[in-house]
């Protein structure tokens, strides 16, 4: 950092922090103007109307790519890609770059730790799983994803396997959970898949639910740390003089004599007919799209915390019927819709304005994501360690924090800036708040210092020959995914000027980038 000029790259930050509201971030609709309006707008758009809620405009090509990119598969785009996007005169370029995205490896590596959250994916302390297990769960989870495997079977695959927790990854479901008993496991079944907190329900309703799981066994092996899930026929007497198993629809269960109660359970649950299943998993992709659910929070599914809008609700839900399970085809429907791509400003705001999705809602980029973004901008790598003395828990360097398999591998870094603890499996568990802490730590620590200052990639795009303009414009498509405003463009010409030499000018200008708003958040 250029010391002598700190007071006028603060006063560029405080321009910057101001880019998500007043840059070129919504304009009228240009490059899908040819699609109709589909039916998640059609819903939204009445109800809007309905509650008297203007919407914002359709936000520009910039914002899109930038949103989509980190929406999709959580990481920025490069120069090149957006350079080549913004210079498209394609009409329907939107809804082809998100067909792109979601067959890209990266929206696997996204939504891979997206449910490692979930699923509690983190070796020891206080999961009791063992790093490869846990890495080799995090490999199952992953390949189910990059497979597109049907939603339907990816749940009954969790719920019904049995078998080593080394050599069958989706044991680990089980091993996961904190507590080995019933209703323990229950409530874990009923926050995952059903976004319900079963804890708060009548005690009976508990209790038939647990039923399916009385009969879930574990044993140990000679191998450390190896434990064999499996159906114990030996507990069958002892939950005969238990509640009996009941669906938590009210329905009573009938089983099949020395059959699995976890099939019959895993059968009721991913019926069509269900009435939490499908609603669960939509409202979640809605909410990790859009920053709130339609039933908000997400898994806190109750009949006292009705959607925002159920016909919305109800549409997503006989889209993912209707295409078998396919979550793929959800997320398409909602980021090629005009109401995902709407400006993070509305005319209207408030409460009403945000349960209604008459905006985008800005959202500070998870730890992760962050932290990937400065690497991939620098062009430097993170270090990464586990309290588990394992070679298993060795990470290459060069990894990304998103593709970490196991959530006891950790940074600094991540733990500052709110990566989840993978306890509990709730959505809550991530914090996104900023912090003082964070701010300073992005303003003045050395670790971010030294990858503006000394990262290859930075470096080599600041050290060219280009024109001070010509590294402005670079360093604008670099960081924030757009090309910077005739304004920017003045202030960054002046501040060039009054340097002492162009290279510390566009380190300080990379360093104000990365602390603007617009950076650090979704917008």
């Amino acid at each position: 950092m250029a010391r002598p000029l700190l007071m006028l790259a603060t006063v560029l930050v405080g321009f910057l922090a101001l880019a998500p509201a007043a840059g070129p971030t919504s304009r009228p609709l240009e490059s899908n103007a040819s699609q109709p309006a589909s039916q998640i707008d059609l819903l939204v758009f009445a109800q809007l109307k309905k509650l008297g809620v203007q919407p914002g405009e359709v936000c520009s090509d910039g914002v899109f790519m930038r949103r989509v990119y980190l929406d999709a598969i959580g990481t920025l785009p490069t120069e090149e890609e957006t350079r080549e996007f913004l210079a498209s005169k394609d009409l329907d370029k939107r809804q082809a770059l998100v067909g792109r995205l979601l067959e890209r490896k990266e929206f696997a590596d996204y939504w891979a730790m997206k449910w490692s959250d979930l699923l509690r994916v983190k070796a020891e302390f206080p999961i009791n799983l063992w790093p490869n297990a846990a890495q080799a769960y995090h490999h199952w989870i992953w390949e189910s994803i990059n497979q597109n495997k049907p939603y339907d079977r990816f749940v009954r695959e969790l719920l019904t396997a049995s078998g080593s927790n080394f050599r069958v990854p989706p044991v680990n479901f089980y091993r996961a959970i904190q507590s080995k008993q019933p209703q323990a496991i229950a409530q874990v079944v009923a926050l995952t898949f059903m976004g319900a907190r079963a804890e708060a329900w009548p005690k009976d309703r508990l209790a038939g639910m647990a039923a399916f799981f009385a009969q879930v066994g574990y044993k140990s092996t000679q191998e450390w740390k190896e434990e064999i899930v499996f159906l114990d026929v030996s507990q069958a007497a002892a939950a005969a003089t238990q509640p009996a198993p009941v669906f938590p629809d009210g329905t009573a269960a009938r089983l099949v004599a020395g059959g699995d109660p976890r099939e019959a359970f895993a059968d009721w649950l991913i019926d069509p007919g269900n009435p939490w299943f499908t609603r669960s998993i939509v409202n979640r992709i809605w909410c990790w799209l859009l920053g709130r659910g339609i039933i908000h929070e997400p898994d806190d599914i109750r009949p006292d915390n009705p959607p925002s809008n159920p016909q919305l609700l109800a549409y997503l839900e006989r889209e993912l019927i209707a295409s078998h399970y396919d979550l793929k085809h959800i997320y398409r429907l909602i980021l090629t819709s005009r109401t995902y791509q709407l400006s993070c400003a509305a005319p209207t705001s408030g409460p009403t304005s945000a349960a209604s999705f008459a905006r985008y809602q800005l959202r500070r980029l998870e730890a992760e994501v962050l932290i990937d973004a400065i690497c991939q901008i620098t062009g430097t790598t993170e270090k990464y360690s586990s309290p588990v003395p394992e070679p298993f828990t060795f990470i290459p360097e060069g990894q990304r924090s998103v593709t970490l398999p196991d959530g006891s591998i950790s940074s600094p870094f991540l733990e500052m800036f709110g990566r989840p603890p993978r306890d509990t499996g709730l959505e809550s568990e991530r914090n996104n708040r900023s912090t003082a802490d964070q701010q300073l730590h992005l303003l003045n620590s050395s670790h971010i210092q030294r990858k503006i200052e000394q990262g290859p990639k930075l470096r080599a795009l600041i050290q060219g020959r280009a024109t001070p303009r010509e590294t402005t414009t670079r360093l604008y498509l670099t960081i924030l995914s757009r090309f910077p405003t005739e304004d920017e463009l003045k202030i960054v010409d002046a501040y060039f000027k009054a340097a002492a030499n162009g290279r510390d000018a566009a380190v300080d200008l990379a360093w104000a980038l990365i602390n603007s708003d617009e950076f650090l958040y979704r917008h």
